[in-house]
């Protein structure tokens, strides 16, 4: 009798990094999400972490580029989430996003994605019934009470 040959492991879980920027609007916090280059679907700015930057840094730089903002981040994440990574031509890859808390102080008119993403302020309320990841709208639901305890 031969030994079953045994399934190849799963891949390592990529970690990313996201920035959620809020701010307090007429209406009260309001969270600013922008749509995926691919599937046009409402997430938060995230990447991958950067050499040479902390986490929060790289998700700093990460809601300049996506979504034209800048403010103060927090240092340490709010919450995680899970999702897979959709791939032109190969299976989906499974990626960890840490996401950091960015208090939005400018907004720029012109920013480096601005052709290929949509962005939009939005109720903490919406912004996680707008997202796909169950883990992730949990996070954003969160963002109150962190914002009212800091």
């Amino acid at each position: 009798m031969t030994d079953p040959v045994p399934e190849p492991a799963p891949p390592k879980p990529r970690r990313q990094v996201a920035a959620l920027p809020w701010r307090m609007g007429v209406q009260g916090l309001e969270v600013l999400l922008v749509t995926s280059r691919d599937t046009g679907r409402w997430v938060t700015p995230k990447g991958g972490r950067m050499a040479g930057l902390t986490d929060a840094a790289a998700a700093a730089q990460e809601a300049l580029e996506e979504a034209g903002v800048e403010g103060c981040i927090a240092e340490a994440p709010l919450g995680e989430y899970h999702y897979l990574k959709r791939l032109k031509r190969r299976a989906p890859r499974p990626c960890v996003v840490s996401v950091y808390p960015l208090e939005v102080q400018r907004e720029l008119a012109d920013w480096k994605e601005r052709a290929e993403r949509d962005r939009r302020w939005m109720s903490a309320f919406e912004a996680a019934d707008a997202v796909e990841e169950a883990d992730l709208a949990g996070v954003i639901r969160s963002l109150n009470a962190w914002v009212s305890g800091r």
